[in-house]
């Protein structure tokens, strides 16, 4: 008999072609790919790749390619069959047996996909095409959406046209319908009500893009019932076992290694549709130690981003003491707490992706250091609270199942400890009063900003050492040697900079000709500016620091030209190519 291709796409989607490979094959990162040995034949220069994205491998020197599947049965010299369990149970899926208890599991998901599939498109036209969906039209409106936003989100309204319940009855069995969730029996009225009547409804797809459960937003302000509502739990349907958006965003971690998990539906589409696409939300209930490590097996780094509230806090203080225990030496979990009355979506519809994901960069807080700050802002300064602290601060590292990152996490919660100075009520009231800026600055600093890049802001550290440091750059020139600046004005600003003070041996901005709104932008949005007078004059510091700036200019550079290459290698597959990217990507991992 054969697999069911559900069952198989599964395994392809939870498990990355390069996890797989690597398990065998020593491969390195560059830039899409993964490169290393052939497994095939004996060589000294890589030949083999891995492309996450399009789910093959492919061997230049033996023409092997082939995918997951084809990996396992031939460096194992396994069968089918056993290529199949092999990867389900590296996957964490059951092993399918083909009893007759599957083959009925296996239809009842079938019918299963197949309801929520129909609900969810006659409910997805009728907010396009009915005119009884005018307030949920509005409201997405409001809320910035747009048709293509609808369309990829699968939005739907759900009318009281007709009965879909009967509607439904001519196609699926009634036991099939109950089963769904979709519906509940009203004892009272003794007929089944739609769950999701008159609410905006999210389709929630499983890793594999299959729609296995419903999110819906109440569009009426009505104090009795909930804003929004999920699906309940089924055979098919684990809250604490999916995540929202997680479909999409997987195909994305051959690129990225970093991913934005938020509390809400509308926090992943606004940030989506801001081009920030690497975004999961959980789905209502606290986060699962389950969820992170899904997560886990496509990223290497997880950015918890929720509300700015007090609720939000605490969603996150929970998440934090949930998911600490997943921690391992490779991967890392942040949290990112935004301004006051923010949340991801308004944040990125008001301020723009760039200005978000510049923000994130400056605001991330790793999880065991989040931990440490909130219990530490409840010491009292007497032995009992000290003790209380420190016997908790254990308790949460003790449950880390990975030896050695419990190792370090704990030596890190006592070293803090042991700082603790005698007057730890003054320390804890100075913490509890510390100002970030007001509401105001921030939105004014971030609207001046809107338009600035990454790059530009890396650019501008590297011109403010230069105005800031002129005798140090006149003796240390090396260092802005062959340095290549790519945004228009910072490369006007750097020209001008080097040729009218003569290589910085005769420098003095008031008499230079030189545009003094370029030099106040340096001054003003210069991250660098950020890190005191103290490290600007440690010479040894800042030889570091324009080394990385320049390390990081110079690879920008670089993937650039590699992401040139890597469109034309996916078209031509020449030879020539890939040794050209080959070369590229040997000179980024030099740098």
């Amino acid at each position: 008999m054969k697999y069911p291709k559900d069952y198989l796409d599964e395994i392809k989607a939870r498990l990355k072609v390069s996890n797989v490979v690597s398990r065998t094959v020593n491969l390195k990162k560059r830039g899409k790919e993964f490169v290393g040995l052939s497994p095939f034949k004996n060589e000294k220069t890589p030949s083999f790749t891995v492309n996450d994205e399009k789910e093959f491998y492919h061997c230049f020197s033996t023409g092997e390619h082939g995918n997951i599947f084809d990996f396992i049965m031939k460096t194992q010299n396994l069968k089918f069959g056993e290529a199949v369990k092999f990867l389900a149970n590296l996957a964490g899926m059951r092993a399918y047996t083909f009893s007759k208890q599957d083959e009925e599991r296996e239809k009842e998901w079938i019918t299963y996909k197949e309801i929520y599939q129909n609900f969810v498109e006659y409910f997805h036209n009728e907010l396009l095409k009915n005119i009884k969906a005018s307030d949920a039209k509005s409201y997405i409106k409001k809320r910035g959406l747009k048709l293509q936003d609808v369309q990829n989100f699968k939005l739907g309204y759900v009318t009281d046209e007709i009965n879909i319940y009967d509607h439904l009855l001519k196609k699926f069995e009634k036991q099939d319908l109950n089963n769904s969730g979709i519906f509940y029996f009203d004892e009272k009225k003794q007929k089944h009500i739609n769950r999701f009547r008159e609410r905006i409804i999210f389709p929630i797809n499983n890793i594999s893009g299959e729609i296995i459960a419903i999110g819906g937003r109440s569009i009426k302000e009505n104090k009795f019932i909930a804003k929004y509502i999920n699906s309940p739990e089924t055979k098919f349907f684990k809250k604490g076992s999916n995540l929202y958006n997680l479909d999409k965003s997987r195909k994305l971690s051959n690129k990225l290694d970093y991913i934005f998990l938020v509390e809400g539906y509308m926090d992943v589409i606004g940030l989506y549709k801001n081009d920030i696409q690497n975004v999961v939300a959980n789905l209502g209930t606290a986060l699962t130690a389950r969820q992170i490590s899904i997560l886990d097996q496509f990223f290497n780094n997880i950015i918890i981003c929720f509300d700015g509230d007090e609720s939000g806090y605490k969603a996150a203080l929970r998440a934090a003491e949930n998911s600490i225990i997943e921690l391992k030496p490779e991967k890392k979990i942040f949290f990112l707490f935004l301004p006051d009355n923010y949340d991801p979506d308004s944040f990125v519809n008001e301020f723009g992706k760039n200005k978000f994901l510049e923000y994130s960069n400056l605001n991330t807080i790793e999880i065991h250091k989040f931990i440490y700050n909130h219990y530490y802002k409840y010491i009292d300064d007497n032995p009992s609270s000290k003790a209380v602290f420190e016997k908790k601060l254990k308790s949460i590292a003790g449950m880390i199942k990975d030896e050695f990152i419990k190792k370090y996490v704990l030596d890190y919660y006592l070293e803090e400890i042991l700082k603790l100075s005698p007057n730890v009520s003054n320390r804890t009231l100075s913490f509890k009063n510390k100002k970030t800026k007001t509401l105001k600055s921030t939105k004014k600093y971030f609207n001046e900003t809107k338009s600035l890049t990454s790059i530009e802001l890396k650019e501008f550290s590297f011109l403010y050492i230069l105005i800031k440091k002129p005798e140090f750059i006149e003796n240390n020139f090396y260092l802005i040697e062959n340095v290549k600046l790519f945004t228009n004005e910072n490369k006007t600003l750097f020209d001008a900079l080097v040729t009218q003070s003569n290589n910085f041996k005769k420098f003095n901005l008031s008499n230079f000709d030189i545009d003094t709104n370029l030099i106040d932008r340096v001054l003003r949005f210069a991250p660098i500016k950020n890190i005191g007078d103290k490290n600007l004059n440690d010479n040894e510091k800042i030889i570091s620091i324009m080394g990385e700036i320049t390390r990081d200019l110079k690879n920008y550079e670089l993937e650039l030209r590699i992401q040139d290459l890597e469109e034309k290698f996916s078209k031509d597959l020449s030879e020539d190519t890939f040794n050209q990217l080959k070369e590229l990507k040997k000179m980024q991992n030099l740098n």
